[in-house]
């Protein structure tokens, strides 16, 4: 075997520069591939504001309509309470109706939209003259008292207040009259508008009811039926 030549200090110096270059090389790209993968470009922070910015209205948008349905839920919820209220008041008065201080009949007037009768709704004693009409989307209720000497009841006296103005019942009657054989006797009744006043024994008072126009996918039905007590 020959003894392995030595290579001359030239070779190694000349080797160590070329791992030296590499290796700079190398440690600049990855230097370079970090500074790039540090931050985001403009382009980068504009569209991920946009996106944020989208993303804002929306869930702004859905919080807004959310609020308002849970307010018209309530406002609806709140009339209609109201005009139940007002069905029950009239349901009672009716139930209650009595001969006039004159001596008239119970029954004034007897329409689809509008009812007139005597009734003590104060519990003083004395029959009041009641009045309630449907006019457009509002019923009114007209209440006069008996005075003077004889009595009468001076329709300048009377004091009228709205009891609820979300009826949507167009041309649906508000009253519908019954003699003292319903509901067997289907043939005359509702009653025609000349026996009303003599045979009518029990009302029927029907409200549909909804706080907005040309909504009637909310429209809510208040329906009673009334005995009078003092005419059975």
């Amino acid at each position: 075997m020959f003894p392995a030549v030595p290579k001359p200090m030239s070779f190694y110096k000349q080797n160590n520069k070329i791992v030296n270059k590499n290796l700079k090389l190398e440690i600049n790209k990855k230097s370079y591939t970090s500074r790039k993968s540090e931050g985001f470009t403009l382009i980068e922070v504009l569209v991920s504001s946009a996106i944020l910015v989208i993303l804002a209205a929306g869930f702004i948008g859905l919080q807004y309509i959310t609020s308002q349905h849970q307010v018209s839920a309530w406002k609806n919820y709140l009339n209609v309470e109201a005009a139940n209220n007002s069905l029950s008041l009239i349901a009672r008065e009716l139930r209650d109706a009595r001969q006039s201080e004159t001596g008239a009949y119970p029954l004034q007037t007897t329409n689809d939209q509008e009812i007139i009768f005597y009734s003590d709704y104060d519990y003083d004693g004395q029959a009041e003259r009641i009045r309630y009409t449907l006019t457009g989307n509002q019923l009114s209720k007209g209440v006069i008292e008996p005075s003077g000497t004889p009595v009468s009841y001076p329709t300048i006296n009377e004091k009228v207040k709205l009891a609820t103005d979300i009826v949507r019942n167009g041309a649906i009657p508000v009253f519908s009259y019954y003699n003292s054989d319903w509901p067997s006797d289907t043939e005359n009744n509702p009653l025609a508008p000349a026996s009303r006043i003599s045979d009518t024994r029990e009302i029927k008072i029907y409200l549909k009811t909804n706080y907005k126009n040309n909504d009637s996918d909310n429209d809510y039905i208040l329906e009673t039926f009334v005995r009078l007590r003092m005419l059975d």
